[in-house]
């Protein structure tokens, strides 16, 4: 039987064919776990980017038994986690959000994994995640608020998202992470969020304009009324799509693309993650989050 023969669901693209129940015997790949649920995106897709990755070795899990891996000991057997989640919100048909805490042995683990110096990669969504617990945006560097509420202790209004949008995004520091790339254009979701620029070190910047007049309003999108700003207030917002940072001895990238599978066919973005994903997976990553925790 020729491939040609054979279902497309009995074939397979990721970069060991068929897959694997074990870990390869093959140092040069990168053992990636990649948690996911709490928003919804397009599966297949968003998989393949990492099944066609020919460079990592990953395994996929969901919350809520994600959360009991968040801790030293079994992240050992990773070199990074790179998370497209967004856990701790229960979302409710035409009213507010509502926040739910994580455990305690989360918050822990996640804790002791920094401490640790393990790499994270947060992608796009994973900066909505745990709004009731806040030290989750300062291990990302970013908040996005579904509701008007504090962030960093000051009152802030709702976010605000843009969906498949044009734009172009530009690196704007040579870094292994922006190695190679060009600006591009790319079409995908923005945030007019906050992003807390005096704690990250910029990687990305978009073109596109990050004003109140150019989103909608997430409160107003809770509440049943989709691409909407009506009476919403909200002031201009940074241009930042990418960073790198550090957390206690991690070293933490964050990517805001990645919503559609307009994105995850983009080979610039995918070559991008790709990068971001072997720098923080590198002791040249580790030594540089731990010099940065030094200063």
């Amino acid at each position: 039987m020729t491939k040609e023969n054979i279902p497309d669901y009995h074939q397979s693209d990721r970069s060991t064919p068929t897959g694997q129940t074990f870990w390869p015997d093959d140092a040069n790949k990168n053992k990636v776990l990649l948690v996911t649920r709490g928003h919804p995106f397009a599966r297949d897709p968003f998989f393949h980017i990492f099944e066609s990755n020919p460079e990592i070795e990953y395994s996929a899990v969901e919350h809520p038994a994600a959360q009991y891996m968040f801790n030293p000991e079994f992240a050992s057997n990773f070199d990074c986690f790179v998370l497209y989640d967004m856990p701790g919100i229960q979302f409710n048909p035409g009213r507010p959000p509502s926040f739910v805490e994580p455990p305690q042995f989360y918050k822990d683990g996640v804790m002791a994994m920094c401490e640790a110096g393990f790499p994270l990669v947060i992608l796009h969504h994973a900066c909505a995640a745990w709004p009731a617990w806040p030290e989750w945006s300062e291990i990302c560097g970013g908040h996005f608020l579904y509701k008007p509420m504090k962030s960093r202790g000051i009152d802030k209004p709702d976010s605000g998202y843009v969906i498949d949008v044009p734009h172009t995004v530009s690196p704007v520091i040579d870094h292994p992470i922006t190695e190679g790339i060009e600006p591009f254009e790319l079409v995908d979701e923005l945030y007019l969020a906050e992003f807390f620029e005096d704690s990250v070190t910029p990687l990305f910047t978009s073109d596109y304009t990050f004003t109140k007049e150019n989103f909608y309003s997430a409160d107003l999108a809770t509440k049943g009324q989709m691409n909407s700003n009506k009476d919403w207030e909200h002031g201009p917002g940074s241009n930042l799509v990418g960073w790198i940072k550090t957390y206690k001895n991690s070293p933490i990238v964050y990517l805001q693309f990645g919503d559609g599978p307009a994105t995850y066919a983009n080979e610039t973005f995918r070559r991008i993650l790709r990068q971001a994903i072997n720098w923080a997976c590198s002791d040249d990553a580790r030594a540089w989050a731990k010099e940065q925790t030094g200063k």
